[in-house]
């Protein structure tokens, strides 16, 4: 059975900041072929899983909510092909809620931040989740000016030549403030996306494998004519910069759209309870086949603008909304193969290849099996009939085997292994290996290369990883630099780096005449890379990339050791686990990782290249932050210009953590009318306490 991962409460502070870090790389990769590059490889639930951990481990450790997470990011880049729109007003994302009792906890989290009883009214909307691509229209004096796309929420592409083309999107509206940036969804309708395919086919072009990524590919088109071609389609259901208010309800907003003339859903209603929400969902769902446009939920906002305003925002999402996503879709096809895929990360993935299915409505060939474990619940083989799963995307899971006469004959499936037995990676035959938790005792789920410095499939994330600003930040090699010189076979591992100008022009033209080059270009990399060839042991070491070492354990390993052959000596002696474990912050599984890394030899000698190259220092002192960034604050007693909700939301805008607890950790306390115990600790313990009032004037808000 697979092991689920610990709740974020029972982790540990370095458990908690590696696996946040995991989880940022990678779904900051799913957002750049989702939003980027329209072209998903997981499906939506995965996605949101992936996402819920995410947001679980910033909740449990608010400290990890710095201002790189991606919690308060959006999508993904815009596309360097497109001009650059700045929104005035970010267009951000939604919270997904999954079962009816998370909706009622929304509810509640509603009225407990807006300090409301359970019978004072609160109304909803609902409405259809398209599934598209989020698009703003900005009109002035009733004619539309500009139209962008999302990108990362705080820019993206003009796509102004493609959207005129759309013949549901008005070129003027009626009666509309001076200045509206109308938003919503550009999409693509079943029948419409079926008779495009038609046509790619009949061309000999590849078809599309859904109706949204038909319509962002087509919105997307740097010709307007061959967008003006796509039958696109748009709802709107949002707002940005106004001039001028336009409603006082969210419902109030979306008629005002419809007399401008905007398309508007007319699946929306007003609802004013949770039981009117879910029996909404209920009536939506069932329209959900013969709607003719592809949804994956439904949304619910608060109507009340003003009670909108006082929500805000909450990293990425706001508080006064989120999407209640449907259930998976289902189908029943055939396991042709099962493939190892090794991921960016050292992941080892089985894939099981199937007979191309149709699964809500889009062709399927791939579908996950997660890990060894999940092979072996399953007992999948190839030849095996198996139930499948989508949630809106290409790439489904595998629920149950179908089992036949045949099942017990076919081969169970194994994982690669080497002459002496020993699980190995399929791409550069490094040990595979599958960490033991530290608490549970228990092999984790995932098996991973070892061979972090060499593994193929791992190098260009790995040598990303490695020019990165926090590593050796090496100006002029970006991610597309190191794809080209990776692909071109000039750099291969990290020490390759360092030779490139020695090499320059051997057996290839030089650099300088590569496309997208030119001298002055080609000497600026040289110089840039000659410049990071001293570097501090932290940032070293935190280049390397060795699993659960990010930029806290690397700083903490290399204060403790004189330099890094001593840190190596300790990982590769029998006794690393006593050596390192005297380390404040150095767990188990930080240990692990080490011993495992050093003691691959494809990463010893990939690593002796690398250190002939450069010269390793000390780390530099510490530095201070901002007065509040990073302290420990404790509200306590009752507030009564703000709800604690909102203060505590203040307190982590502004980079402290909030905790619930008093100890000799606790940096300040905000004491209302009726602390008590709390109050009483603090002051035995010495911890500065100050009221509501000069709280605000300490954060800044008055």
């Amino acid at each position: 059975m697979s092991v689920k991962p610990k709740p974020p409460d029972q982790l540990s502070r370095d458990e908690a900041q590696a696996e946040h870090a995991r989880l940022g790389a990678e779904i900051a990769g799913h957002d750049r072929r989702y939003h980027g590059e329209d072209a998903p490889t997981i499906s939506d639930a995965e996605y949101d899983a992936l996402r819920r951990r995410y947001a679980a481990l910033e909740a449990a450790f608010p400290e990890l909510a710095g201002p790189d997470s991606l919690s308060r990011k959006v999508g993904a880049a815009p596309a360097k092909e497109f001009a650059k729109v700045r929104h005035v007003v970010p267009m951000l994302s939604l919270g997904n809620v999954f079962v009816d009792e998370e909706v009622e906890e929304f509810c509640a989290r509603v009225r407990r931040f807006l300090g409301l009883g359970d019978d004072a009214p609160l109304a909803f909307t609902a409405e259809p989740k398209i599934d598209g691509l989020s698009c703003s229209l900005r009109y002035e004096r009733g004619r539309l000016v500009q139209a962008a796309t999302r990108g990362d929420g705080y820019e993206g592409e003009d796509v102004t030549a493609n959207v005129r083309t759309i013949a549901e999107i008005p070129q003027t509206l009626a009666d509309a403030p001076a200045v509206l940036e109308a938003r919503g969804e550009v999409y693509m309708a079943k029948t419409d996306f079926d008779a495009l395919n038609a046509r790619q086919q009949a061309a000999g072009k590849p078809a599309f494998a859904n109706p949204r990524n038909a319509a962002a590919g087509s919105l997307r088109q740097l010709d307007a004519r061959i967008t003006a071609e796509r039958p696109l389609k748009f709802f709107a259901y949002a707002w940005g910069e106004l001039s001028a208010p336009i409603a006082k309800t969210q419902k109030g907003a979306i008629d005002a759209f419809r007399r401008f003339g905007l398309p508007v859903n007319p699946l929306t209603r007003l609802c004013h309870s949770p039981a009117e929400m879910l029996a909404h969902y209920r009536a939506i769902e069932a329209q959900r086949a013969t709607l003719g446009y592809d949804i994956d939920g439904v949304v619910y906002k608060v109507d009340d603008l003003a009670l909108q305003e006082r929500l805000g925002f909450v990293s990425r999402s706001p508080r006064w909304a989120v999407a209640h996503k449907f259930p998976a879709e289902r189908a029943t096809t055939i396991v042709e193969n099962i493939e190892i895929q090794v991921g960016r990360t050292g992941a080892l993935t089985p894939v099981a290849k199937l007979h191309p299915v149709t699964v809500g409505g889009v062709v399927v060939a791939n579908a996950s099996l997660h890990n060894e474990d999940e092979i072996a619940r399953l007992d999948v083989r190839v030849g095996d009939t198996v139930v499948v799963q989508r949630a809106g995307d290409v790439i489904p899971q595998i629920l149950e085997v179908v089992r036949d006469e045949e099942h017990a004959n076919r081969t169970q499936f194994e994982f690669p292994k080497n002459a002496n037995g020993d699980f190995v990676c399929p791409i550069c035959d490094s040990l595979a290996l599958r960490e033991i938790d530290e608490k549970t005792g228990k092999a984790d789920v995932v098996r991973r290369c070892t061979g972090r410095l060499v593994c193929a499939a791992q190098a260009v994330e790995g040598l990303k990883h490695f020019c990165s600003r926090n590593a050796f930040d090496i100006e002029g090699l970006g991610d597309k630099q190191i794809a080209l010189f990776f692909t071109e076979g000039v750099i291969k591992i990290a020490a390759d780096i360092f030779i490139l100008a020695a090499r320059d022009g051997q057996g290839r033209p030089p650099l300088r005449e590569w496309e997208g080059f030119g001298e002055v270009s080609a000497r600026n990399l040289f110089a840039a890379i000659e410049a990071r060839r001293r570097i501090p042991f932290n940032r070293f070491l935190y280049a390397l990339g060795v699993r659960h070492v990010g930029e806290t354990n690397a700083r903490r390993l290399a204060r403790h050791f004189a330099d890094f052959d001593a840190l190596r000596s300790a990982a590769r002696g029998a006794d690393a686990a006593a050596t390192l474990g005297g380390i404040d912050g150095i767990g188990p599984t930080v240990i692990e990782s080490l011993v495992d890394f050093f003691a691959e030899p494809h990463n010893e000698e990939a690593l002796g290249k690398l250190i002939a190259e450069v010269t390793i220092e000390p780390m530099p002192a510490l530095e201070t932050g901002h007065p509040l960034a990073g302290k420990t604050i404790v509200f306590t007693g009752s507030l009564e210009r703000m709800t604690r909700d909102e203060a505590k939301a203040m307190a982590e805008r502004l980079g402290a953590k909030v905790s619930g607890s008093i100890s000799v950790k606790t940096d300040l306390v905000v004491a209302g009318p009726g602390a008590g115990s709390k109050l009483t600790k603090a002051r035995e313990l010495g911890v500065e306490t100050i009221d509501e009032d000069a709280w605000l004037r300490r954060a800044g808000r008055e």
